[in-house]
């Protein structure tokens, strides 16, 4: 099960975060800091998967962002990494080109990307077309 999915740049800034269990305010954002403290300072030649409190962090950097999801510490890294590259690919796709600009300014239409792909924590669709065919039947403009 997916806890949180977060977006975050090299500079620690939070760009985007969804989370599927109950935090306050207060935890969420030291978990964001206590998260970027951990990924910002690790060296890319070590793996993407690294423990942290009761969860796993399986984390891929694009460019200046790092796309981090928190599961559940007996569940399968490389399918989580491999739906934040699907993530990834889709949003590119979606946004033509996409860059941190893009996520800032429509952090709405990135949201229903995620709930497109995921539900209550739980991956529910990993089809490029299908997800793409959904966001087209909304009528989301791009851009």
């Amino acid at each position: 099960m997916i806890h949180y999915i977060l977006l975050q740049n090299k500079l620690g800034r939070t760009r985007l975060a969804k989370f599927y269990n109950s935090l306050d305010d207060e935890g969420r954002e030291r978990l964001k800091k206590d998260v970027n403290a951990i990924i910002n300072t690790r060296e890319s030649r070590l793996t993407n998967f690294v423990a942290y409190e009761r969860t796993k962090l399986v984390y891929r950097r694009y460019a200046g962002l790092y796309f981090i999801c928190g599961i559940d510490e007996e569940d399968n890294d490389l399918v989580c990494l491999e739906f934040i590259h699907l993530l990834v690919e889709v949003l590119d796709m979606f946004f033509k080109d996409v860059c941190e600009l893009d996520l800032v300014l429509n952090f709405h239409k990135v949201y229903m990307i995620i709930d497109e792909m995921v539900t209550g924590g739980e991956i529910t669709e990993v089809s490029r077309p299908v997800i793409l065919e959904r966001l087209q039947a909304f009528d989301i403009a791009s851009g």
